[in-house]
C-alpha cells in the first residue's frame, strides 16, 4: 500500500515540508541535519537513525516532486548512524527496503553498513600545495592496506604518514592512490566500490584522510586518487546501490544502472551514464575528492570501459555515447574550475582521443596509461636469451606519444594490475629469473627497466615497493617487506639518483623534463640504443641516454653526440655502490669532437658494462 507523503512526522498535523538545503546526503546544519535522497519510485522514504530510536515512522520524508526526497531533522547531529527505509511504488507495491545512503562519506563497517552523519569541518592549516606540472611528476602508486601493515592490523592513512619522510626522501613527488572507497570484509585491491563516498573504515574516517592529504602536501608530495566509475562493486550492493528504491528491468539492478546488455562490464554492473541522476552523482564524486578532499587528481579506472560495452577500440556499434559525453563534462568542469589538477585515464587502448580536449571531440584527459611502452620494455628484459631482444620494439616505445605531447602518457616497468597475485602476475625482477628474482641478471635488467622509465619522455610512475626489489606476487592483504630496503639498499640508492635527475636537482639534466627526444643510435645485433633528450638544449640541458640491453661491456664504443666537448657521466647503473656484484665497469666523462655520427655533428666513445645504463650530460 502506498504511503501518503501528507503524513506528518510524529503524526503532527502539517504536512511535511521538502528540505530548502541544498546538496545531497546527510547536510548538517546548526541545530539539526537535513537528508536528501534520490528515490523515483519510492511511494514512501523514511530516515531512521540514533536521533529518532531508530525509528521506521518518525521521520518521514518529503517529496520534491522530482524523484527526489528530502527533509530536515532538527537534533540529527555528527557522529550518529542512518540509514533510508524505502517503501516501494513498484512491485510489490508494499515492499521496504532499508538502504545505505548512496551519498555518505562514512559507513561503518557493520552487518547494517549504518551511515554516519559528518560534517566537511577540517582544519587545514595553510594548505596552499602547488601542484607540479606535468614534466616534473614523479608518481608513487601506493595501495593503503599493503604499504605499511602491521601484524595486527592492515596499514591505514596514518601508517602512510609514518612513511612520508622516507618517500620524500626517495624523490618522488606524487602519491596515486588506489581506490579508498567503502568495500566489504577487511582485503580489496579497491576496485569493488559498494560505497562511492565513502572512506573504507579500516583505513581512516574522512578527517583521518584529509589529515593524510595535508600531511603529504607538507612535505611536497601530491595525492593523486584512483576512482572508478565503469562499474560498482559486483556482490555488494545489497546494501547500497542496488535496486535501491526496488525498481528494476529484466531483474537487473536498478535506477543506477543499465538494465539491458549494457549493464555487464566483467566486473560489476556498469552505471547508467544516460540518466541524469546518475551522471551527477558521478560528477559530484568526482568533484568531491578534488574540492573537500583537496586532492590533486583522479586516475580514472578502465576508461574503456566506460567508453564500449566491451572494452574495446573500434566498435562504434557497441560504444557508449553518454558514457564519452560523461567523461568530457567532468574534465571540462575539472578544467574550468582547477585547471592545475591532473586527470590520468587507463585505457589500455593506446586511444589519442582520449587525451583530445574535448573541444575536438576528445574525452580531454590530461594523461594516460602508457601500456605500449610497458609491454614493449617488458618483453624486451624479460626475454632470457639476448637475441630475442628487438632495439627497434623498444626504440617504437621511447618515440610513442599522444597528441605529440610527451606528458599525456604515464609510464612504468610495474603496476598494481602486472604485478597483482588476483591476476596471476608477478613483480618484474620474478619474471626475468622465476624463483630466483634477487639474481644479478634479475636485479640488471629490472633497474635497466626503471631507468628507461625515468629517462623516456613521459610521466614516470613506479609501484610501491619496487624500489628496494620487491619479488614474488603482490597481495592486498600482505605487505611490504620493508627489510628489503636495507638488504638492497644500494638498489633503493639507485632509484633515488634516477628520480633526482628525472626532476633535474643538480640543474644539469633538464632535457629529461623537455618534449624532445632523438633515438639516434639502434643496434640491434649489439642489442645497444641510445637517445637525445633535450627541452632547450645547451650546456645542463642536452642529455644523452646509452642502454646496453646484451650481457657484454665495452670499453670503448662509439656513437653520436649532439655537441662537442666534454660530456660528464651523471649516472651508471652499473656502479658497485648500487650493488656489490655489479661490474663497475668503467664508465667515463668523454669528450666529443667534430665528426659526423648517427646523424649527429659530433663522436664520442664510451664505455659500458653488460645490461647498463649511462645518462651523460654537460
Amino acid at each position: 500500500m502506498a504511503i501518503s507523503t501528507e503524513l506528518s512526522v510524529n503524526s503532527g498535523t502539517s504536512a511535511i515540508k521538502a528540505s530548502t538545503r541544498t546538496g545531497m546526503g546527510a547536510i548538517p546544519y546548526k541545530g539539526g541535519t537535513a537528508f536528501r535522497v534520490w528515490a523515483p519510485f519510492a511511494s514512501a522514504v523514511y530516515v531512521v537513525g540514533d536521533f529518532n530510536n531508530w525509528s521506521t515512522t518518525a521521520n518521514l520524508l518529503a517529496s520534491e516532486n522530482n524523484g527526489y526526497w528530502s527533509v530536515d531533522v532538527p537534533k540529527a547531529e555528527e557522529g550518529q548512524k542512518y540509514r533510508y527505509v524505502i517503501k516501494g511504488g513498484f512491485i510489490p507495491a508494499d515492499s521496504v527496503w532499508w538502504r545505505t545512503d548512496p551519498y555518505c562519506k562514512h559507513v561503518l563497517n557493520n552487518d547494517g553498513a549504518d551511515g554516519v552523519i559528518v560534517t566537511d569541518k577540517f582544519d587545514w592549516g595553510s594548505d596552499t600545495f602547488n601542484m607540479p606540472s606535468w614534466n616534473e611528476l614523479v608518481i608513487y602508486e601506493l595501495h593503503v592496506a599493503s604499504f605499511n601493515r602491521t601484524e595486527k592490523k592492515p596499514g591505514d592513512f596514518s601508517s602512510i604518514i609514518e612513511k612520508l619522510g622516507i618517500l620524500k626522501d626517495l624523490g618522488i613527488n606524487a602519491i596515486e592512490l588506489m581506490p579508498i572507497f567503502g568495500f566489504p570484509g577487511e582485503y580489496s585491491l579497491g576496485y569493488n566500490p559498494a560505497f562511492p563516498f565513502d572512506i573504507e573504515s579500516n583505513y581512516g574516517d574522512p578527517s583521518q584522510f584529509k589529515n593524510f592529504v595535508k600531511e603529504a602536501h607538507k612535505v611536497g608530495i601530491a595525492v593523486i586518487l584512483d576512482v572508478v566509475y565503469n562499474h560498482f562493486g559486483s556482490g555488494e550492493l545489497d546494501y547500497s546501490l542496488r535496486q535501491f528504491d526496488g525498481w528494476n528491468q529484466n531483474n537487473e539492478d536498478g535506477i543506477y544502472f543499465y538494465n539491458d546488455r549494457r549493464v555487464e562490464s566483467g566486473f560489476g554492473p556498469r552505471p547508467d551514464y544516460g540518466r541524469g541522476e546518475v551522471r551527477q552523482y558521478i560528477r559530484d564524486n568526482a568533484l568531491m575528492w578534488l574540492e573537500e578532499y583537496h586532492i590533486d587528481g583522479l586516475r580514472f579506472d578502465s576508461t574503456v570501459n566506460i567508453r564500449n560495452i566491451y572494452g574495446k577500440n573500434n566498435e562504434p556499434a557497441n560504444d557508449i555515447p553518454e558514457g564519452w559525453n560523461l567523461m568530457q563534462r567532468i574534465n571540462n568542469e575539472i578544467n574550468s574550475k582547477m585547471p592545475w589538477k591532473i586527470t590520468i585515464a587507463e585505457d589500455l587502448q593506446n586511444n589519442e582521443w582520449i587525451n583530445r580536449s574535448t573541444g575536438a571531440g576528445g574525452a580531454g584527459f590530461d594523461s594516460q596509461w602508457g601500456s605500449f611502452f610497458y609491454y614493449s620494455i617488458l618483453e624486451a628484459v624479460v626475454a632470457p636469451s639476448d637475441s630475442a631482444r628487438n632495439m627497434y620494439s623498444v626504440r617504437d616505445a621511447i618515440l610513442q606519444r599522444f597528441e605529440t605531447d610527451a606528458w599525456k602518457r604515464v609510464i612504468y616497468s610495474e603496476n598494481h594490475d602486472e604485478v597483482a597475485d588476483l591476476n596471476h602476475k608477478v613483480r618484474l625482477p620474478e619474471a626475468i629469473w622465476r624463483g630466483n628474482a634477487d639474481s644479478w641478471f634479475a636485479r640488471k635488467r629490472s633497474t635497466l627497466a626503471a631507468s628507461l622509465v625515468f629517462t623516456s619522455p613521459g610521466i614516470p610512475m613506479i609501484f610501491q615497493g619496487q624500489e628496494f626489489l620487491e619479488w614474488g606476487s603482490w597481495k592486498d592483504s600482505g605487505t611490504l617487506d620493508w627489510s628489503k630496503k636495507d638488504r638492497f639498499c644500494g638498489i633503493w640508492d639507485l632509484y633515488q639518483s634516477l628520480i633526482r635527475l628525472r626532476r633535474n636537482w643538480n640543474n644539469n639534466t633538464r632535457g629529461l623534463q623537455g618534449q624532445h627526444v632523438n633515438v639516434h643510435h639502434v643496434n640491434n645485433n649489439d642489442k645497444v640504443i641510445a637517445f637525445h633528450r633535450w627541452d632547450n638544449g645547451g650546456a645542463g640541458d642536452d642529455v644523452v641516454v646509452v642502454v646496453n640491453m646484451g650481457d657484454r661491456s665495452y670499453d670503448s664504443y662509439s656513437l653520436g653526440f649532439p655537441r662537442g666537448g666534454t660530456w660528464k657521466i651523471r649516472f651508471n647503473s652499473d656502479w658497485n655502490g648500487y650493488s656489490p656484484d655489479f661490474g663497475n665497469h668503467l664508465g667515463y666523462d668523454t669528450f666529443a669532437d667534430r665528426n659526423d655520427s648517427d646523424g649527429m655533428p659530433f663522436r664520442a666513445n664510451v664505455g659500458i658494462g653488460p645490461y647498463s645504463v649511462l645518462i651523460l650530460s654537460q
